[in-house]
């Protein structure tokens, strides 16, 4: 499903910093032990503790994100603050929702919300153990960060956005 070369040329900007990638994100856990469990056996991601405090995770692509474990001083995320894992079939969206349902239990998974249409992907959001929120998608048009960028921007700058019509930030 990704393309054989996931890299992409970074655009020549008159920036402080010159970076040549987004190289990772960090989120918080309350147990390393109970969310390498959900990522491995429930997303299908690959992990890698290299840290006592934290560890690595990863799926398909060289982005990492870094869990890092805080016990009862986590900061609980609104769904807007999601990861996204994309899968190849809107039946294995529809797959993912009931195995979500049906392990909600075992991997301690606090909401799983319905499956949508929206911003040109079927998906729905999960809510897992950590208060992270997930959104299992299906884009069928392949890539879906290929066509944001090469479409470019739809809307100007000089536009307010909209947040009180977000129906996420009322989850």
């Amino acid at each position: 499903m990704l393309p054989e070369n996931c890299t992409v040329d970074m655009p020549t900007h008159n920036s402080v910093i010159k970076p040549y990638c987004l190289s990772h994100g960090t989120l918080e856990c309350y147990s390393l032990k109970a969310s390498r469990r959900f990522y491995e056996e429930f997303l299908g991601l690959e992990c890698v503790r290299h840290g006592k405090p934290a560890m690595v995770i990863r799926g398909g692509m060289r982005f990492h994100i870094v869990c890092v474990e805080v016990g009862d001083q986590i900061h609980p995320c609104s769904l807007l603050n999601h990861w996204g894992v994309d899968v190849a079939t809107r039946e294995e969206v529809d797959q993912a929702h009931a195995n979500a349902i049906a392990n909600q239990a075992k991997y301690g998974i606090r909401q799983v919300l319905p499956q949508q249409e929206m911003h040109g992907v079927y998906s729905f959001y999960l809510e897992d153990l950590d208060h992270n929120w997930w959104e299992v998608q299906h884009y069928a048009n392949g890539f879906q960060h290929d066509d944001f960028f090469d479409f470019g921007d739809r809307f100007s700058m000089d536009e307010e956005g909209d947040a009180a019509n977000l129906d996420e930030l009322k989850k």
